[in-house]
């Protein structure tokens, strides 16, 4: 985690005062997030497991579709919670408490399966030195989408049952104290951020795991005892299915984009989008932005864009334009040619330089 990094990276100038208010957290509208965002999950697992109860002979054949939709929706809100609501909540800007920041990255992290403390140590790094190949192993230009293969469209709109097993085989693993598997990161990128030499993190991680296996196998015995078992399907692996939309809106972060650049405009991207994918998104459309200043809270985004339009490139609205007009066309030209990189138009005007140190301290 010490390995020298000098990276001088370019940032838009924000008046002071503005920045001031930008960085203010706001408990009300963190807490109006999580309460929606959990509330719609018990809501449309709740719907699913009601209409899976009043299916019978007679009614299955318009039952069982409006079942899988209500799994479908739930699912799809249940795909944000591990790397979009835990990554937030791992930059502790959402919440005034640290109390409240850590409680709800537990629940979500529980619900998602998801290492918060390892994503916290390779995320660290990532923010000092986005998309540069010899320190950032979380985003490695450039990236590869399999998007018009099929097992690729089943596993984005239904489930798949392999990526499943290895997230099993990895709790376990770690549960038992190997942290040599691959998990949601590659397990020599966390070597290089979280050293297994670090014990104490060592053992966070497997006491995490612990309670994560430990306690999803209860809730499934529990379901399973009280003849509630298709619970198991809602609850415990509520968050592995129909991760379509976490594609859509994740995808152009980086895609297509420089690598080893230090400046965020060239190496990340920021698109506006609906409400709707903005509320699941937590507002991470606003990518740039993001990165430029990750101490800003995610709903403060959008009013952070505004102070800095003028300096950024400008951005597609809408997903349908984003993939139309910014992400397809740029991996048809990388299938012809591996080297290529879109470089938007950046305007003209004078930033400031923040270093890998700055950067580290407000992540």
């Amino acid at each position: 985690m010490n390995e020298p990094i000098k990276i001088n990276w370019y940032r838009s100038k924000v008046d002071r005062a503005v920045m001031s208010r930008l960085v203010q957290r706001k408990d009300a509208r963190a807490f109006a997030q999580v309460f929606l965002q959990l509330g719609l999950f018990v809501v449309t697992g709740g719907s699913a497991y009601a209409l899976y109860q009043q299916i019978d002979g007679s009614n299955w054949p318009w039952m069982v579709p409006l079942l899988l939709l209500a799994l479908f929706v739930h699912g799809t809100n249940g795909s944000f919670f591990g790397g979009v609501a835990c990554h937030e909540l791992c930059h502790k800007t959402p919440f005034t408490s640290p109390f409240w920041n850590t409680f709800f990255l537990r629940i979500y992290a529980f619900l998602a399966w998801f290492d918060p403390l390892a994503y916290r140590a390779s995320h660290v790094r990532h923010h000092q030195a986005t998309t540069h190949a010899e320190h950032d192993g979380e985003i490695v230009l450039p990236l590869r989408i399999d998007w018009d293969s099929v097992p690729f469209i089943l596993s984005h709109l239904t489930f798949h049952p392999v990526a499943l097993w290895n997230q099993l085989r990895f709790w376990v693993a770690l549960a038992l104290g190997d942290v040599s598997r691959d998990g949601f990161f590659k397990a020599a990128w966390l070597r290089r951020v979280l050293p297994e030499s670090d014990l104490k993190a060592r053992r966070e991680r497997v006491r995490w795991a612990r309670i994560v296996l430990g306690g999803h196998a209860l809730l499934a015995l529990a379901f399973l005892l009280t003849g509630h078992g298709f619970l198991i399907l809602v609850v415990n692996l509520g968050t592995f299915y129909a991760p379509w939309l976490t594609l859509l809106v994740g995808a152009p972060q980086h895609v297509g984009l420089s690598p080893d650049t230090p400046d965020f405009r060239r190496c990340c991207r920021t698109f506006t989008c609906s409400w709707l994918p903005a509320f699941f998104y937590w507002n991470m459309q606003y990518h740039v932005e993001h990165h430029m200043f990750p101490a800003v809270p995610f709903y403060n985004l959008p009013r952070l864009r505004e102070a800095i339009a003028h300096d950024l490139p400008p951005a597609s609205h809408g997903l349908w334009a984003t993939w139309r007009d910014d992400i397809i066309p740029v991996l048809r030209r990388q299938r012809e040619d591996p080297h290529y990189v879109y470089v938007p138009p950046i305007p003209g005007g004078e930033g400031e330089r923040a270093t890998d140190a700055q950067l580290l301290a407000e992540a």
